[in-house]
């Protein structure tokens, strides 16, 4: 199946990675209150249904000396073996090994990202990811900026630029694709 080609894609569990960008201590406490708090609800879900679905997740941290490490409440929900990539660059793309870290898992072409800033990391790292031929989806309920402004330019932006935008719950249910699913009970009720 050619990803690119379905008019509204869906995420496919056997086909997605989840990109966690730049949840940290001194960038998450400087966001937008309202979008914060719903911002890592919802990665927290995800990160769990994608533990449960034997989903990849690859974790991202901006510069760490300064803004601090990714906040442990994401990183309990993440297996062991994920180890946060430290990088200075804006997009994850243009970071040493990056790419690397991707194709590790060279079946799965679509990228889920969720984090920080909807405006600047993510809205670059998904303008990357599209040129390196991914299929680029972005939770909008698991993102956030500094100000709603800056948060609403940027899906404006990703939207127009052919990313596309989802919901937490809806890419959850997206991974599990029906109700006789072996995990369904489990990761529905993350969203109860």
């Amino acid at each position: 199946m050619n990803l690119h080609k379905v008019r509204l894609p869906l995420a496919h569990a056997k086909s997605s990675q989840l990109l966690i960008i730049n949840v940290q201590e001194k960038l998450a406490k400087a966001m937008y209150t309202p979008h914060r708090e719903q911002m890592l609800i919802n990665i927290n879900r995800l990160s769990q249904a994608a533990r449960i679905l034997e989903i990849p997740v690859v974790l991202s941290e901006h510069y760490a000396k300064g803004l601090g490490r990714t906040l442990p409440e994401i990183t309990q929900h993440l297996a062991p073996e994920v180890d946060a990539k430290d990088r200075l660059a804006f997009s994850c793309c243009t970071a040493p090994g990056f790419e690397e870290e991707l194709e590790r898992a060279e079946e799965r072409k679509q990228i889920i990202i969720v984090g920080l800033e909807s405006h600047i990391c993510v809205l670059q790292t998904a303008s990357g990811l599209q040129q390196w031929g991914y299929q680029v989806f972005v939770v909008e309920d698991a993102i956030a900026s500094r100000s709603s402004n800056n948060r609403r330019n940027a899906i404006e932006r990703l939207r127009g630029g052919e990313v596309i935008i989802s919901n937490a719950e809806s890419v959850a249910y997206e991974w599990l694709s029906d109700a006789g699913h072996a995990h369904f009970k489990e990761v529905t009720q993350l969203f109860r």
